[in-house]
C-alpha cells in the first residue's frame, strides 16, 4: 500500500478510538513526509534533533513536530523555537534546560514525562518514586516555561503480549494516580504509548497517542542521516 493509503487506514482506526496518530518519520525523506502530509497527516515524530530541524526548515509550517527520542541537554536549544511536544523528558536536569531555553525564545514548551516501564535497562525514564520526588521538589514550581501534558512509556521489546499489556496497564494506573493528585502545573491529558508492533494493546489500555513509523513509511532509509 502507498503512504497515502496507510495514513488513511491508520487514521481511521486510531482516531476512531479517540487516539492521536503520530507518524514517525525518522530516517524517512522530506518527500515521504510530504506525501503523508498531503494525505491529511499533520503530526510527525522524530528521534534525532538534527534530522527534525532539517525537515522543519523545508516542510510546511503547520506541521506539528513531536520529539520522541532521547534528548540531550546540549541540543534542547535547537528544538525549542518550533517543537510542539517533547515526549521523552526523562530527568529533572533536562526539564530545567528546556525551561531555560524556552524562556530565551518566549515560548511555553509542552512536554511529556517519560516513565521507565520496560524490563530493559537500555530504556530511559523516571521511576514512580522519582516522579513524586520531582513534583514535591522546590524546582518543579519554578518551571514556568514548561507545560507537562502527561506521560510517555515504551514497553519491553518482546513477543509476549501479556507482558506488554501489563506494562501499559501499570503506566495507565500511574497516569491516573498522578492526575488524581491535582498537582499545580500539571495538565494530565496525554498518555503516549504504543508503536507499530503493539499499538492495539496500547489503545486498549488507554493510550491517547500512538507512534507509528515503519507500518506507514516502509523500511527505514538510514542514508538520509548525516554522520
Amino acid at each position: 500500500m502507498s503512504i497515502k493509503n496507510n495514513i488513511s487506514v491508520f487514521k481511521k482506526e486510531i482516531e476512531s478510538n479517540g487516539c492521536k496518530l503520530i507518524a514517525v518519520s525518522k530516517t524517512h525523506s522530506a518527500e515521504k513526509v510530504t506525501e503523508a502530509y498531503q494525505a491529511g497527516q499533520l503530526i510527525f515524530g522524530e528521534n534525532k534533533v538534527q534530522e527534525m530541524v532539517a525537515k522543519w526548515e523545508v516542510l510546511p509550517k503547520d506541521i506539528e513536530w513531536h520529539l520522541i527520542g532521547h534528548l540531550q541537554t546540549n541540543k534542547v536549544k535547537f528544538v525549542v523555537p518550533f517543537v510542539s511536544l517533547i515526549h521523552s523528558v526523562d530527568s529533572q536536569k533536562l526539564l530545567e534546560e528546556i525551561n531555560k531555553q524556552a524562556k530565551k525564545v518566549n515560548r511555553k514548551i509542552n512536554c511529556l514525562l517519560q516513565v521507565h516501564i520496560a524490563k530493559e535497562e537500555t530504556k530511559f525514564g523516571f521511576s514512580e518514586q522519582e516522579l513524586i520526588a520531582l513534583f514535591n521538589s522546590n524546582v518543579f514550581p519554578s518551571l514556568d516555561s514548561i507545560s507537562i501534558k502527561g506521560l510517555m512509556g515504551m514497553a519491553t521489546l518482546t513477543s509476549d503480549s501479556n507482558q506488554i499489556r501489563e506494562e501499559f496497564k501499570q503506566l495507565k494506573m500511574l497516569f491516573n494516580k498522578i492526575k488524581s493528585m491535582s498537582i499545580p502545573g500539571l495538565d494530565m491529558r496525554e498518555l503516549s504509548m504504543g508503536m507499530s508492533a503493539d499499538y492495539k494493546l496500547a489503545i486498549a489500555e488507554g493510550s491517547t497517542m500512538v507512534r507509528i513509523g515503519t507500518a506507514i513509511f516502509g523500511d527505514r532509509d538510514y542514508s538520509i542521516i548525516k554522520p
